[in-house]
């Protein structure tokens, strides 16, 4: 049984430049695992808060060290000798130290860094591989231990970037596109990376830029949304694949941000919620997407409930900001039908124990499960053993492209290598 000796907290950066939390858990038999904290851009409102420094001084005020003061000062001393593989018991003591709902005291970005590393570093005091480690200890039923997940799981490409996380004209955040699970998941990634690069071409020869966004998806000035959409068809059939047979194509609209004073500017002007809903399905009859996140506001609970209705079920309307991997909001979703997937981001709960509650809940309610990465990346691949060890539906971790995005799918590449092999 290894214990907690030592907790050590650093400042790094991550893909945007801005300050987050490396954590490393040492144990008593000498073994360390470390854990890199993500940011977004585009954030909810009802998300665990991360906590800032504030001094404009200082990273303009993004800095982190608060966050590193609080685990050395306050969680260390407290988590000091405790059994490493009691993961439910280390989140429970830090989420008790916080004492608020949303982690504001402490710091999601704080707990998180420790949650994560405190499971790492039990996946190596077992000799386990972290999904192996995560499915049978913490998350499958005892029926169910030892067992490999059923299906590969899907990745999802974000080939254009708009919003917050692109800089140009467009209001839709991520343009999307999604091989069909028939694929293995190494033909998935080469799909991917195929219409990827047959992108860059059809953009570089109109005369656009080929510049990438914060998630390595392209940022050209494109004038609508439908026209990036049409690029990306153009792409997929360029590369010698079927629009909706071979590949689909999703949206993540972070509609919040477009939303104003019961209006949305999606459409280059203010329209009326209802004007908005009527576009919305006529935007979907045309292209039949695989999923649509956050097409409504946060908060509009009627409207969500009535287009994931009137939706046919072949289009998945999924929750982000809508849900923020939050139990009572998930519940609220499922007793009104607001939608049937939710986008699962550790640092939007702020501990791996919540986080897989909250799995489980969503998968319970028939839900399909999106594990994602933020805008605000880093190196750390912990998202991508998460989606094998709970057998998630989807994986949304950027483009083909940029090493924080590409290493995450080149560990789940990795992992069903590992198991293929042991077949």
């Amino acid at each position: 049984m290894s214990k907690i000796s030592d907790i050590k907290s650093f400042e790094i950066l991550d893909s945007r430049g801005n300050p987050t939390v490396r954590t490393e858990v040492w144990l008593d038999d000498g073994k360390m695992a470390d854990a890199a904290i993500p940011s977004g851009a585009s954030t909810g409102s009802h998300e665990a808060e991360e906590l800032r420094d504030g001094d404009v001084k200082r990273f303009h005020g993004m800095g982190v060290l608060k966050a590193i003061e609080n685990i050395h000062s306050i969680i260390k001393p407290a988590l000091f000798r405790k059994d490493v593989t009691n993961q439910k018991e280390i989140d429970a003591v830090m989420t008790g130290l916080d004492g608020t709902e949303n982690k504001s005291k402490l710091g999601a970005n704080t707990i998180l860094s420790v949650s994560l590393a405190v499971a790492r570093a039990a996946a190596y005091s077992q000799k386990k591989h972290l999904f192996q480690y995560i499915r049978s200890d913490l998350f499958a039923k005892p029926q169910q231990e030892g067992l490999q997940p059923a299906n590969h799981v899907v990745p999802m490409f974000n080939l254009v970037n708009g919003g917050l996380h692109g800089g140009n004209k467009l209001t839709v955040q991520e343009f999307m596109v999604v091989p069909s699970a028939k694929y293995s998941f190494f033909e998935s990634l080469r799909i991917g990376s195929e219409i990827y690069h047959s992108l860059k071409k059809i953009v570089k020869d109109t005369g656009l830029s080929t510049g990438v966004g914060d998630e390595g998806g392209f940022t050209p000035a494109f004038n609508t949304n439908e026209v990036a959409i049409d690029y990306l068809v153009e792409a997929i059939e360029a590369s010698h694949f079927k629009v909706n047979e071979d590949v689909a194509i999703s949206l993540d609209m972070a509609a919040s941000e477009y939303y104003a004073n019961g209006s949305y500017n999606y459409f280059d002007k203010p329209i009326e919620k209802s004007e908005y809903i009527f576009r919305l399905l006529e935007l979907n009859n045309k292209y039949n997407f695989l999923s649509l996140e956050d097409p409504l506001s946060e908060d509009d609970w009627d409207a969500w409930a009535s287009l994931t209705k009137t939706l046919p079920p072949t289009t998945l309307i999924v929750g982000d900001d809508l849900l923020s991997t939050n139990p009572k909001r998930l519940e609220k979703a499922v007793r009104m039908k607001a939608c049937n997937g939710i986008i699962i981001k550790v640092n939007q709960i702020g501990t791996l124990t919540e986080t897989l509650d909250v799995i489980s809940q969503a998968k319970s309610a028939g839900f399909k499960i999106l594990i994602s990465h933020r805008s605000g990346e880093t190196t750390d691949t912990f998202i991508s053993d998460l989606a094998v060890a709970t057998d998630a539906d989807y994986a949304k971790f950027g483009a083909p492209a940029r090493g924080e995005r590409v290493v995450k799918y080149n560990r789940l590449n990795w992992i069903y290598e590992q198991m293929k092999n042991k077949k």
